[in-house]
């Protein structure tokens, strides 16, 4: 069975991998969808993706907004590498690692002999990679019909469409190119940027049973090309003296070739290379008529342009995605440093006071430095928790719990803080809440992010509040933990990028990890963090997320 994925590349979760194994995957807004799409347009249990006898097929779960595959309304469907998933606004691509990278031997073609270069005589004919001269020739042409515009307008939709690997991509157009020409074989060859060789991108015969061995490639046909920038079309080719006919043409058996450029904006990317064969006999009998023309010539010139086009696209997709890593790399490696450098001075000012208090003997200064060194302990310890859950894809560990009791544990664990601070610290449970599954490790991380975060924001203030509430709404059976404080509040341009990350309204002090990942907690269970903020007058964070109490997902596992 082919290894597959969904990527998401529209909608909340965009950028986001999911992995798909042989049990069915559930994709929905809720707890127990093991694909969770925070995306209020999408059912809780949207639909479901399973293994099939092809690989895998999607299933529409009766859904409010329906399910679509290629823009296409299904209830079931079986996926094909480069489907695109519609549900709600949430959009992901279907990929098959198997189908991703074409594995293209080099036994598939054979490059042939090159002709002698100081022979110099005609060939049949030859045109330059101008599109528009050629685009106004075909409209003009007689036997030009509707038909090769279409596969020109299909080309040109292959060439634009996103997120398709770029050997896929051109396997595609060479297909519906050896229909359009006529041909029986064709081959595409790249030129690789860095090192200039000639690399094989995608074959195609017109007839799958061919069972010839390589495709014979001329070498003198391709260089001429890529030296001249021309599209050649050779006729009876054995007869050209242009090429060796002992060794590139005759032995071949070819009797019609034609290959033309991969012209892009900025540089010469490749060929194009079809042809017909003939068994060697009937080649040295030189069988009359002519399979390719001038116009279809003309038309592999405008492929070959499209080709190019999308060749560069896809580069330049690939150089922004790694300037973009690039980028991000640096910014996160920058933004730890400067936070990892903080603490470490807090270390060293904790074992500075720690050293001289064992020099004068003096247990305070001892006791004083400590206190400090263990702060910036659970800094850094606080700070690996959150890049860990931040960077890794998880499932929540299901169990029965109470979120009185989780929430109880943070408020324990917070109330030395919030003494140190000066900050009255108010649990305020409802007393009548169901027990619910949740992972209530997940969860009380992520609470215990946002209750920090509130005691930060009012310290030092005059009559310092923090209220933590829990509550169960029951109709829309929603379990939520409120956070409340009395401090500035937030400003309504640092709402925007509140749950950004790196983004921290705390200065030096923050990192901007935290509500970050208590944002990416509360979606894999199915909820969100909302905020209610007038600055001035403090800010309140609930935490949301649906109730549960069924068992079928204890220990992270589908229970009979």
């Amino acid at each position: 069975m082919a290894i597959a994925s969904l990527l998401v590349i529209h909608g909340p979760e965009q950028g986001t991998r999911f992995e798909l194994g042989e049990h069915p995957i559930v994709l929905g807004r809720g707890m127990h969808s093991q694909i969770r799409i925070p995306d209020t347009e999408v059912s809780r249990m949207h639909a479901i993706i399973q293994v099939s006898a092809a690989g895998y097929q999607i299933i529409d779960r009766n859904s409010s907004n329906g399910t679509f595959v290629n823009g296409a309304a299904i209830t079931r469907r079986e996926l094909l590498h480069g489907d695109q998933i519609q549900i709600g606004r949430t959009v992901l691509l279907y990929a098959d690692s198997t189908a991703e990278k074409p594995q293209l031997s080099n036994n598939l073609i054979n490059i042939l002999q090159q002709h002698d270069p100081t022979d110099r005589s005609s060939i049949v004919s030859q045109v330059s990679p101008d599109i528009d001269q050629h685009l106004a020739s075909l409209r003009n042409a007689d036997n030009f019909g509707a038909v090769n515009f279409g596969v020109l307008y299909r080309i040109a939709e292959e060439a634009v469409r996103p997120s398709i690997p770029l050997g896929q991509l051109l396997q595609r157009m060479l297909d519906l190119t050896i229909e359009a020409v006529g041909a029986d074989r064709g081959c595409i060859l790249l030129i690789d940027p860095e090192t200039k060789e000639w690399q094989l991108q995608a074959v195609s015969r017109r007839n799958p049973d061919d069972d010839s061995g390589g495709m014979p490639v001329s070498r003198s046909i391709v260089e001429y090309v890529l030296r001249g920038n021309q599209g050649v079309r050779t006729t009876d080719a054995q007869h050209d003296q242009r090429f060796d006919p002992a060794q590139s043409i005759l032995r071949a058996g070819i009797r019609e070739a034609m290959c033309v450029p991969l012209q892009g904006r900025h540089a010469l990317d490749g060929v194009i290379y079809v042809d017909t064969t003939t068994p060697v006999e009937q080649t040295l009998a030189r069988m009359p008529g002519s399979r390719f023309r001038e116009d279809q010539l003309r038309l592999l010139v405008a492929i070959g342009r499209q080709a190019a086009l999308a060749v560069e696209n896809s580069r330049y997709q690939h150089a922004i995605v790694k300037a973009e890593r690039l980028a991000a790399m640096g910014q996160t490696i920058a933004t730890l440093s400067h936070h990892i450098k903080n603490i470490l001075q807090g270390v060293r000012g904790g074992s500075y006071l720690i050293d001289l208090g064992l020099k004068d003997h003096n247990d305070e200064m001892v006791r004083k430095g400590w206190q400090i060194v263990e702060k910036n302990q659970g800094k850094i310890y606080h700070l690996v928790l959150d890049m860990l859950t931040f960077s890794k894809e998880r499932q929540p560990v299901w169990q029965r719990a109470s979120i009185n009791q989780t929430v109880g544990d943070v408020i324990e664990l917070m109330q030395p803080r919030a003494d140190e601070c000066g900050v009255a610290l108010v649990y305020q449970p409802q007393s009548d809440l169901p027990e619910s599954t949740f992972d209530p490790e997940s969860i009380h991380r992520a609470v215990l992010n946002v209750v920090t975060n509130a005691i930060d924001a009012v310290e030092g203030r005059e009559q310092a509040r923090v209220t933590v509430e829990t509550g169960f709404t029951a109709e829309t059976e929603t379990l939520w933990v409120g956070v409340a404080d009395n401090g500035p509040g937030i400003a309504p341009e640092q709402m925007k990028r509140l749950f950004s990350l790196f983004e921290s309204t705390k200065g030096a002090r923050g990192t901007g990890l935290g509500l970050a990942v208590s944002q990416k907690i509360l979606r894999e269970h199915g909820g969100e963090i909302t905020v209610e903020s007038i600055p001035g007058s403090g800010a309140r964070f609930l935490l949301a997320w649906p109730h549960s109490d069924d068992d079928h997902q204890l220990g992270g596992k589908t229970m009979a």
